[in-house]
């Protein structure tokens, strides 16, 4: 059987950084560990869990002699931050009553939450809780990430799926996923979204490119409705003509020759006119006869 790796354990120490910083004797090793899990605890709770939420994706923990260090990579500063930074304040002092220790909080910006695997995965979780249909909210958040500059996405949804009695497991891939490159930056996160039938498991893989090189958004380009003869719609029998690649002069000209050759009905007791050709003719000679005019004048 094949064996699964975390990719972010993969790699943390070769090519990512600790989430957590710090050197302990043996004996206090223990204590810091669980405070560490008690701090990103809380601070999910706090803005992830609750409205407003902060959309925090990452919490690193920085040990020295007298401080612990916390810094919040979120896609929402001003949530976490807070009116004149009243929210970093409160958080501040929630922390050293946690801790019991002096805590300094630093806030940094995601700039682009499509390519953060722990936002995708939240945001899908958020949607299949409010009853989304699977598939398409997969599919939805792929193509974002691929438009944010992604060279390839992975959703897995694993649970009772759309409230079916057997559960199973939904994959949704774009692009390419090299999970056994180490210099390859795959950025992967695991979430669970709480249903009225159940839990359902949400992976996210995806793969940014190689480690040091730089992505570089796509930029989103509107498509433009198809014109018709230089202005959009356009109706009567001339906008028809036009909208089957005539020229707007030929579109103009059949319209009006659709519309002279057209019977005109009989009034009781008189007979109806001989022919009409004689004003399509005229009609479609008038662009010649502009032709030769313009030469003459010219």
């Amino acid at each position: 059987m094949g064996q699964k790796v975390s990719p972010i354990g993969f790699r943390t120490g070769i090519t990512l950084g600790w989430q957590s910083t710090w050197y302990a004797p043996k004996a206090s090793y223990g204590d810091f560990l669980v405070e560490d899990q008690k701090i990103r605890r809380f601070i999910d709770q706090k803005f992830n869990r609750r409205m407003p939420r902060g959309a925090v994706a990452k919490t690193e923990v920085i040990r020295t002699r007298n401080e612990v260090k916390v810094t919040l990579h979120s896609a929402r500063p001003g949530v976490v931050i807070g009116p004149r930074g009243g929210e970093v304040d409160k958080l501040r002092e929630e922390l050293e009553d946690l801790t019991g220790r002096k805590v300094g909080v630093n806030v940094i910006e995601i700039k682009e939450p499509d390519l953060n695997a722990n936002l995708v995965g939240q945001a899908i979780a958020e949607q299949l809780g409010k009853r989304a249909s699977f598939r398409r909210t997969m599919k939805q958040f792929c193509e974002a990430a691929m438009n944010a500059g992604a060279k390839g996405v992975k959703i897995i949804c694993s649970g009772r799926l759309g409230g079916s009695e057997m559960a199973r497991k939904e994959t949704q891939k774009l692009g390419s996923i090299p999970l056994h490159t180490l210099d390859a930056n795959v950025d992967y996160a695991i979430t669970v979204a709480r249903t009225t039938y159940g839990v359902i498991g949400v992976k996210v893989w995806i793969y940014k490119g190689k480690f040091g090189e730089e992505i570089e958004p796509r930029i989103r380009q509107r498509r433009r409705p198809p014109m018709r003869g230089g202005r959009p719609g356009g109706g009567g029998a001339g906008g028809r003509g036009r909208g089957r690649g005539a020229p707007t002069g030929q579109g103009q000209s059949r319209g009006r020759a659709q519309a002279a050759v057209a019977p005109v009905p009989a009034t009781p007791g008189k007979s109806a006119p001989a022919a009409t050709e004689k004003p399509a003719v005229e009609a479609t000679e008038t662009p010649d006869a502009a032709k030769a005019e313009g030469e003459q004048t010219s």
